[in-house]
C-alpha cells in the first residue's frame, strides 16, 4: 500500500495524518508536542523528534507502509531554510519514504485554506505569519518573526500582554484586572512568574496558553483584556493587509484565517473582520477550504502550484547495483 504521510509542525502541537492512494480523508491522525521553530537553537533536533513522535504511532498501526511522501509544514522553516531543508534530510533517513518536504507551516495553511487561489492566508495559533500569492505566483510573507521580534497578534502575544496586564496590576502601575486572578490560578505567586516563564523549554507555547482566558476575560467585559484583543485584531489585520497590498488587481482577494486563535471568538475575530472590511483593499473573508494537515497533503509532490518555489525537497537516490568486472 502506498502512502502520504502529512505533518504540522506547530510551537504548540505536532499533527501527523496518513492518506492512501483511495483516501480523501485521513486514515489515521496522532497529535503530540510540537517544537520551538526550526530558526531557534537545536531547533532541527526538536522539530525532527516531534515529527516522529506524532508519525511513530501511525506507521506502527500500518506496518509495511511504503510512504511515497512526508510532506511537513513547520513552524520557522520561511526564517531558515538551511534548517528545513536539513530537517528533510534527517527524516529521509528515519522514515520509510521515498520523498520528504519540508515548508513553512504557513505556506501549507495557505495551500490548505484556498487550494491554488490567489489571496492571503493568516496562520495564527502560537505564532502569527501571514502569506500572499498572486495569480502570477508572486510570494508575499509578512511577520512570523518568532516571539522575540514579530508575532503579533498571535497566542504567545497575546497571552504575553496579558500576563504583563496582571502584573501592571499586582505592582498598582495599572487598573486591577481580572487577569491578575487568572494569572494567579494558573501560575501561583506572581513574583515567581519571570522564572516560571524562563524556566520552560518553550516558552512561547506556555504564554499562548494563557490566551483563552485573556479572551474570556474580554467577553466577560473586563477592560485590560478587550484592549489587548483589540491590539491583537488591529495587528494581524495589519499583516494580512500588508501581505495583499503587492499582490492586489482589480478583482477581490479572498482572505482566510486558520489556526488555533480562531477559537478565540468574538473579541478577536470581530474587530480583524471589521478592519479587513474597512481597508482601502479589495479583499473578501472566506471559509478555509481545508487545514494545514490537507495543505501539506496537497503539496506532498512537486508540481505547478506557486507554493513550489517555498519547499525544500529531498529524495532517496535509486540504487545502482554494482556490475562485476574482469
Amino acid at each position: 500500500m502506498t502512502a502520504v504521510l502529512a505533518v504540522d509542525l506547530g510551537k504548540t502541537g505536532c499533527r501527523a495524518a496518513i492518506w492512501t492512494d483511495h483516501s480523501d480523508e485521513p486514515l489515521l491522525l496522532c497529535e503530540r508536542a510540537g517544537a520551538p521553530g526550526l530558526a531557534g537553537l537545536g531547533g532541527v533536533a526538536a522539530a525532527e523528534a516531534a515529527v516522529l513522535a506524532a508519525s511513530g504511532p501511525i506507521l506502527r498501526q500500518w506496518p509495511g507502509t511504503s510512504l511515497a511522501a512526508v510532506s511537513v509544514g513547520a513552524a520557522g522553516a520561511a526564517a531558515a531554510p538551511e534548517a528545513a531543508e536539513e530537517l528533510a534530510g534527517r527524516l529521509l533517513a528515519q522514515l520509510p519514504a521515498d520523498e520528504v518536504a519540508v515548508t513553512s507551516d504557513a505556506v501549507t495553511a495557505h495551500a490548505g485554506a484556498l487550494g491554488a487561489r490567489a489571496g492571503v492566508v493568516l496562520a495564527a495559533g502560537t505564532g502569527a505569519v501571514a502569506v500572499g500569492i498572486g495569480d502570477d505566483g508572486t510570494f508575499i510573507r509578512v511577520d512570523g518573526w518568532g516571539p522575540w521580534l514579530g508575532d503579533e497578534g498571535s497566542g504567545a502575544w497575546i497571552g504575553l500582554a496579558g500576563l504583563r496586564a496582571a502584573l501592571h496590576a499586582h505592582d498598582g502601575r495599572g487598573a486591577d484586572t481580572v487577569l491578575r486572578h487568572e494569572a494567579t490560578e494558573v501560575f501561583g505567586d506572581l513574583g515567581r512568574l519571570p522564572a516560571v516563564l524562563s524556566g520552560e523549554d518553550n516558552p512561547a507555547r506556555v504564554a499562548a496558553s494563557f490566551a483563552p482566558r485573556v479572551g474570556l476575560a474580554a467577553t466577560a467585559g473586563d477592560g485590560a483584556a478587550g484592549e489587548i484583543m483589540h491590539a491583537a485584531a488591529k495587528a494581524l489585520a495589519r499583516s494580512v493587509m500588508a501581505a495583499a497590498r503587492p499582490i492586489a488587481g482589480r478583482s477581490s482577494l479572498p482572505v482566510a484565517v486558520t489556526g488555533g486563535l480562531v477559537g478565540l471568538g468574538e473579541p478577536l475575530i470581530d474587530p480583524f473582520e471589521a478592519l479587513i472590511a474597512a481597508s482601502n483593499l479589495p479583499l473578501h473573508m472566506v471559509t478555509p477550504l481545508g487545514d494545514p494537515l490537507a495543505g501539506a497533503r496537497t503539496l506532498a509532490f512537486a508540481g505547478r502550484l506557486p507554493h513550489e518555489a517555498s519547499i525544500k525537497r529531498v529524495r532517496r537516490e535509486a540504487v545502482v547495483p554494482s556490475v562485476p568486472t574482469g
